[in-house]
């Protein structure tokens, strides 16, 4: 099982890119007259759950530019309680460097949510091996260090700031996570998928809990298994069909988790996850989501699981936390919590939506 450290200046450290996602609600872009900034970046939104929902000690490693935009992340990075860590550049007001837009419609009904991006000149895409001092950083112990894919795919120095923050954590005894998160449109100018499944297996020989499903699986490791566009519904049998070609390729892999989702419409979803640890396979309730906004629910899992870890519980209840934090999450606008453990734990022990008085 994971040897998870009992203490640590940092419970959790993230390393990966931030950005600002535009969302004109039910509104479709093209006919959009105003939008909602959130804050967001699958790392960080991890690091700000924890923070915030959890009452965890969390860090962000990023990069970050002196202009507005990213005094705007800098406030929320505050505001969430997440320390940082900063390679700054500068931006010249004209050209950049930029931090990262996304673009992203919330959809309705039949209408799918449709999800575009604005990388150009992405500060986060400079970063190189050097850039943080990890000595310093993990001077005072960390406990658990998280990283994921979409960072892999901005640069091809990247995968190796990644693999150089993971080689740092475990040094200092932390537990090494990564989020596959593949996503076709960054890897298509990154190199296409031969150059994402070399990246990412190289990542993950340093990983010891991996997040993602049989599609991420698939795509981002070059794992075989079932035609990925039949996938997306709550049966794990696809995932756990595929768990052994995992552990002969990364043995050093303890535990592999993801949600299951069956979409009925935008805003209708049953709702589950499953891991796999050392042999052992568990699995969450089913619930029925009323989506609200349904981007940022996977970091939201991600993390009611890692603090489950990280309090010691077993892996069944780590796993109900994350199910419950990740369907709470999709009831909240923006990419990171609004929920209070509390909440987190009253659903996760079966409880319901009846007024609270």
């Amino acid at each position: 099982m994971l040897e998870i450290s009992r203490d640590g200046e940092l419970d959790f450290l993230a390393l990966g890119a931030m950005v600002n996602r535009l969302d004109p609600g039910r509104i479709p872009f093209r006919k959009a007259s105003g939008v909602r900034i959130h804050v967001s970046g699958g790392e960080f939104n991890c690091a700000a759950n924890l923070s915030d929902c959890f009452g965890l000690k969390t860090g962000i490693a990023t990069a970050m530019i002196d202009s507005p935009l990213g005094d705007l992340i800098r406030e929320r990075v505050r505001a969430m309680g997440v320390r940082s860590f900063y390679k700054t550049y500068h931006n010249d007001g004209v050209r950049g460097p930029n931090m990262a837009t996304v673009y992203s419609d919330q959809g309705a009904g039949v209408r799918a949510p449709v999800v575009f991006y604005n990388r150009a000149q992405e500060a986060a895409a400079l970063l190189e091996p050097g850039d943080f001092d990890w000595p310093s950083i993990t001077s005072g112990g960390v406990r658990w260090f998280h990283s994921g894919g979409i960072f892999a795919a901005l640069s091809g120095h990247t995968p190796e700031v990644i693999i150089e923050g993971m080689q740092a954590a475990k040094a200092a005894g932390a537990v090494v996570s990564f989020d596959l998160n593949f996503r076709a449109k960054l890897w298509e100018i990154a190199g296409g998928l031969e150059t994402a499944q070399e990246t990412m297996r190289r990542i993950v020989e340093h990983v010891d809990v991996l997040v993602g499903n049989e599609e991420d699986l698939q795509m981002g490791l070059g794992l075989e298994g079932p035609d990925v566009e039949s996938s997306g519904t709550l049966d794990p049998s696809a995932f756990l069909g595929m768990i052994q070609q995992v552990t002969a390729l990364l043995p050093s892999v303890k535990l592999v988790a993801t949600t299951l989702r069956e979409v009925h419409s935008t805003n209708r979803h049953d709702w589950s996850a499953v891991c796999w640890v050392e042999g052992e396979t568990f699995r969450a309730p089913t619930c029925e989501l009323d989506i609200v906004d349904r981007v940022g629910g996977g970091d939201g899992f991600a993390s009611g699981l890692f603090y489950g870890l990280l309090r010691g519980l077993d892996p069944e209840a780590a796993l109900r936390l994350g199910w419950a934090h990740g369907a709470l999450l999709t009831t909240f606008p923006g990419d990171t919590t609004m929920a209070t453990r509390e909440q987190v734990e009253a659903f996760a022990e079966g409880g319901s939506a009846r007024i609270q008085r």
